[in-house]
């Protein structure tokens, strides 16, 4: 059941929270990726390998993709799988900045139905479980109906680019989290009005994220206004937009 499975995730995600609490704010070791892959640090490492041992003992008939871990296409054929960011937004964590989040899914097929994010020092835990609530400490959240007219944004800077616009910049304003996960959540509780991604973004940044702003009752799509499907081969989707179904609606009609 997927309130189970929930459950499961959000005990995992506040152990994740203990063990990165360790390595912030004490110079942990880092280094980058490469590939344009971006930074990691000894902390993501410890955080992947926690909990990858405790959710596969849990659940060892179930698929597994993180962003610490080897690709492992046996994921595709099973019938469940964790897609799992041990920390999202390394950069901020690195900077000793509070705006690091643990983001642990399941999907089910190519949907998801259990999701937690869970951003430790700010003690903020956003849960969503398939056909439930979306919860953020345990209370129900929702977005704005904002209009695009001074909507408040959470994108990167290159998205107010001209040539990504049919016509004139909308007049909406920029703000920025490192968090990828976080803003698809600052978005689901109105506390933003939007999240915006041109780029294709991988699964795990987005998964967790997509399932509660759907639950909380915002529209979301890839940036073409297409479903999100996830545990694919690619472990991309086609950039996000992520608001209340006007404003998802007049930033697609807006997008070039």
């Amino acid at each position: 059941m997927p309130e189970a499975d929930l459950a499961l995730l959000t005990e995992a995600a506040r152990d994740a929270g203990r063990i990165a609490l360790r390595y912030w704010r004490r110079d942990p070791q880092a280094w980058d990726k490469g590939g344009d892959a971006g930074p990691v640090t000894e902390a993501d490492l410890a955080v992947n390998d926690a909990l990858e041992a405790r959710l596969m003992a849990a659940r060892p008939d179930y698929g597994w993709l993180s962003e610490e871990s080897e690709a492992d296409p046996a994921r595709l054929d099973a019938r469940r799988c964790f897609i799992i960011d041990p920390i999202d937004g390394t950069r901020a964590f690195i900077d000793g900045q509070d705006g690091f989040s643990h983001s642990l899914a399941i999907a089910q097929g190519d949907d998801i139905i259990a999701a937690v994010v869970h951003l430790p020092v700010l003690d903020l835990t956003y849960t969503a479980f398939a056909g439930g609530p979306a919860l953020l400490n345990g209370a129900p959240i929702a977005p704005t109906d904002a209009d695009i007219d001074g909507a408040r944004v959470l994108t990167y800077r290159a998205v107010t680019e001209d040539a990504n616009w049919r016509g004139a910049l909308p007049p909406f304003r920029r703000e920025f989290r490192s968090s990828l996960a976080w803003r698809l959540c600052l978005a689901a509780e109105g506390r933003f009005d939007a999240a915006l991604s041109l780029r294709a973004a991988w699964e795990w940044d987005i998964a967790a994220g997509s399932l509660i702003a759907e639950r909380a009752g915002a529209t979301v799509s890839d940036r073409r206004g297409q479903p999100m499907r996830f545990n694919s081969p690619r472990a991309q989707v086609d950039g996000l937009v992520v608001a209340g179904a006007r404003l998802h609606g007049q930033l697609l009609a807006e997008l070039a």
